[in-house]
């Protein structure tokens, strides 16, 4: 049966693989950004510290040369400009202040201690330099450091610190990437063993292939559960061929008796009419016994069988059914249609869905319309609500106006069963003015379903 349910195997392939995917990506990025990680760390850290190193060498040196020129000023007073330790050193007396004011107005406001200054030099080149300023009532001390070449450098610096980023983090990609490829060997290779072993019909040992670890242990598991599904296969197989068998001879001899008996010419009305009923049944037994046992095995039966001709002998048992129940059951549309499968299949199939709609339809038809590949089951009753059409075919499933009416909700989920098997189609919706209209769609692919010529109306 086709319904929204159908993806829900091939999803599920999908979703492990997914998953798969996903642990073995997992195992990578998480080599990625380990290594990312620690690398940048290691890169703020060690640019932290060049930079705080850095700052540090060059304050402390700047300190200690702007108390040599205090105290060479203080030696000798008239030599106002020097270089001390290849920093440039500017002296200003109070006479001098107001120049500084104008000419570099930026060291004018700037109290004591050690600035960095940024600008531009007379060429409007770039210029970084450090300044330490020291003011006395007697005079103004400037040491002026350029920090041009060293901003330089520590670009660079910043560079190749990126730079080793980068490749450190590719290097823990490619680690990743051997590493969990090693980790996802032996389970890839467990994946497919299992899958290989499903094809056949004794499981493969799979705990032998693999060393006594995690993934060994794994296998050692599924060893086991597939023994102990096997032995649940096996002894269900068993059972299902055994009560078929037993419970087909006893039909048989039913079948045989009441055949027997309907040969009678003595027969009154009312007996005839009992065996009759006694032999829909013992059918109706027999083909839900064929249909159960198709379905344990999850195997195909083949034959041509008649879509007609079965909703014929339906609608003809449920006729003698009716009683007194003011219901009409007839069948209209193209005769012909013949499906590669046993009688037992359809009859099953149809035949829940034209029960269902004799049974909760009080009173009006019920109407069986063929198609070309499909069949429609048509009637008159109190109508489909939403919840009901989504959970139907639901195992146990009862609809709202099942009522205290006999039946455990399984006829449908047969129906959907046999769907799946033989890859029909089988849905429920509301009818145009009221009641349901059920559809059952068989396989059209060449050679499932084929036509054979008009049949006599009836």
């Amino acid at each position: 049966m086709a319904t929204a349910d159908e993806p829900a195997a091939p999803a599920r392939r999908r979703s492990r693989k997914r998953f798969r995917r996903r642990l073995r990506s997992r195992i990578i990025l998480a080599f990625v950004l380990l290594g990312f990680g620690l690398t940048a760390l290691f890169a703020w850290a060690t640019n932290w510290t060049r930079n705080r190193v850095e700052n540090q060498l060059v304050e402390d040196m700047m300190n200690r040369n702007i108390e040599q020129a205090a105290r060479q000023f203080e030696l000798d007073p008239d030599n106002l400009e020097f270089a001390v330790d290849q920093i440039r050193a500017f002296v200003y007396t109070p006479d001098k202040f107001e120049m500084v004011r104008i000419n570099r107005p930026e060291w004018y406001r700037l109290p004591d201690g050690i600035h960095g200054i940024v600008g531009t030099d007379e060429q409007g080149k770039p210029l970084n330099y450090k300044l330490a300023v020291r003011k006395t009532p007697r005079a103004w001390f400037f040491l002026a450091y350029d920090m041009s070449q060293t901003s330089r450098g520590e670009a660079q610096f910043q560079r190749a610190i990126y730079a080793s980023v980068v490749v450190f983090t590719l290097l823990s990609l490619l680690v990743g990437w051997w590493s969990a490829s090693r980790v996802m060997s032996p389970v890839t290779e467990l994946a497919n063993r299992l899958k290989r072993s499903g094809r056949s019909a004794e499981p493969e040992n799979l705990a032998a292939h693999f060393p006594d670890d995690e993934v060994g242990q794994l296998a050692e598991a599924l060893d086991d559960y597939a023994a102990r599904l096997t032995e649940v296969v096996q002894r269900d197989r068993e059972f299902n061929a055994d009560v078929s068998h037993e419970l087909r001879t006893p039909l048989a001899v039913i079948k045989g008796a009441v055949e027997l008996l309907l040969s009678r010419p003595d027969l009154d009305e009312k007996t005839r009419n009992r065996l009759l009923r006694i032999k829909r049944a013992e059918q109706q037994c027999t083909d839900l016994i064929s249909a159960l046992l198709l379905l344990s095995r999850n195997e195909r039966g083949h034959g041509s069988s008649d879509v007609a001709k079965v909703a014929e002998q339906l609608l003809d048992a449920h006729r003698a059914q009716l009683g007194g129940k003011p219901l009409e059951l007839w069948i209209e549309g193209e005769r012909g249609l013949v499906v590669d499968a046993p009688e037992a299949a359809i009859a099953v199939a149809l035949g829940n869905l034209v029960g269902n709609a004799v049974k909760y339809t009080p009173q009006g038809e019920v109407v069986v319309r063929l198609h070309p590949t499909s069949v429609e089951v048509i009637d008159s009753g109190p109508g489909l609500s939403a919840e009901d059409a989504a959970k139907l075919f639901q195992r146990g499933y009862r609809g709202t106006h099942a009522g205290h009416s006999q039946g455990g909700g399984i006829g449908l989920s047969i129906v959907r069963r046999l769907c799946d098997l033989y890859g029909w189609d089988v849905h429920v919706r509301p009818g145009e003015a009221r009641g349901v209209v059920a559809t059952l769609r068989f396989d059209a692919r060449p050679g499932n379903v084929q036509h054979a010529g008009q049949a006599p109306g009836g």
